[in-house]
């Protein structure tokens, strides 16, 4: 079992009297690729910073190994960081970039030597050595960023949207270079994104952040098939969870409507892909189609609720809908979440007995 290479104890940060940070919890796992994923102005880079020690915290403590680095100035905490901006030097080559650290500390010649021809293999930068960072390719850049990193020694590395500024093409190209880095080292790597696909396509342990706390933590796997509030079901996935009142929703999809206290307060999430779309009937939720994009294997299918709402439907390439046909919706209800409308939590699952007694979604009927 692994230990903690970093734990957050009730850690907290404020900008006069916005909480950027509120008392947050987090352990971080020895040898793991863990992802701090949000959207801008949840926190997640201001706690890279604590971590690397370019912020202090206003409250709560942060060890890292065992030992409490809550104030430790950032060159003694054993870490190396990853920037959006690279943060090369112009007038220095790609050799004396990845060695600049172990220059300042002074390190054996013999033993930078060593270092950069291994960190010249592992990043394909071999060749280059010579050349200044404005004859590189954004994703070559990123690569001497990435060395430099290594040849440091640390087992911590802290990465920053490092892949902000490639493009998409060449962001799937290094995000595989960096796992497979972070894999070969057995590195700990804390890496702040606003982009799930990276999360959820890199990380062991994504932690997804939301207004300074942790709304939910865990694989990716978790966090898309079981999430615990509408934050979360709406924020992972791509396209997210549909919501749909339920209001809404007829009791031949909603066998377990009678759980619930409250069930006109209640929000029924599907995704986009466990969503049928048929000719318009009583047992289904009626709606319109609104246009149709083509995504390659699938078809997004946008379609209007009759109260207005838009939901999109994940449907095969080859499927073929009009605009301003009416149709259906439905689902199986094993595949349906139900939400707090007022607190937007996960409300209990619903029975097994209901869930069996529920009829089977028919499988899609063609629409003209």
């Amino acid at each position: 079992m692994s230990r903690a290479a970093i734990e957050l104890q009730g850690i907290g940060k404020a900008w006069g009297e916005q909480a950027v940070l509120k008392q947050m919890d987090l352990s971080i796992q020895e040898g793991k690729f863990t992802a701090l994923l949000g959207p801008s102005g949840c926190g997640k880079s201001t706690l890279l910073r604590i971590i690397a020690g370019l912020e202090t915290p206003d409250q709560g403590r942060l060890l890292i190994n065992g030992q409490d680095a809550t104030y430790l100035e950032p060159a003694k905490r054993g870490l190396s960081m990853v920037f959006q901006s690279y943060a090369l030097f112009p007038h220095l080559n790609v050799a004396d970039n990845i060695l600049f650290g172990l220059q300042v500390r002074r390190a054996d010649r013999q033993q930078q030597k060593e270092r950069l021809r291994e960190a010249l293999a592992l990043t394909n930068l071999e060749g280059l050595e010579e050349r200044k960072p404005g004859q590189l390719s954004g994703g070559q850049r990123q690569r001497v960023a990435l060395a430099r990193s290594i040849v440091s020694g640390h087992r911590i590395c802290l990465m920053d949207e490092p892949l902000s500024n490639l493009d998409a093409k060449l962001r799937h190209t290094v995000r595989h270079e960096i796992r497979a880095l972070q894999q070969r080292l057995g590195l700990t790597v804390v890496y702040v994104t606003h982009d799930q696909t990276e999360a959820m396509g890199m990380a062991d342990h994504v932690v997804l952040l939301n207004a300074g706390h942790i709304e939910q933590q865990g694989s990716a796997q978790d966090l898309y098939g079981q999430p615990n509030s509408v934050f979360t079901a709406g924020f992972i996935g791509s396209p997210p969870m549909m919501m749909i009142h339920s209001d809404h929703v007829p009791v031949e999809l909603w066998p377990s409507r009678r759980q619930y206290d409250q069930p006109h307060r209640v929000l029924v999430g599907v995704r986009p892909e466990n969503l049928n779309l048929h000719e318009a009937g009583e047992q289904h939720v009626a709606a319109t189609v609104v246009h149709q994009e083509f995504q390659g294997a699938d078809a997004y299918v946008y379609v209007q609720l009759d109260d207005g709402h838009t939901l999109i439907v994940r449907a095969p390439h080859s499927r073929s809908v009009e605009a301003g046909a009416r149709c259906g919706l439905s689902w199986n209800p094993v595949h349906a979440f139900y939400f707090n409308q007022d607190s937007g939590a996960r409300l209990p699952t619903p029975s097994a007995d209901a869930l069996t007694a529920a009829p089977i979604a028919v499988p899609p009927a063609v629409l003209p």
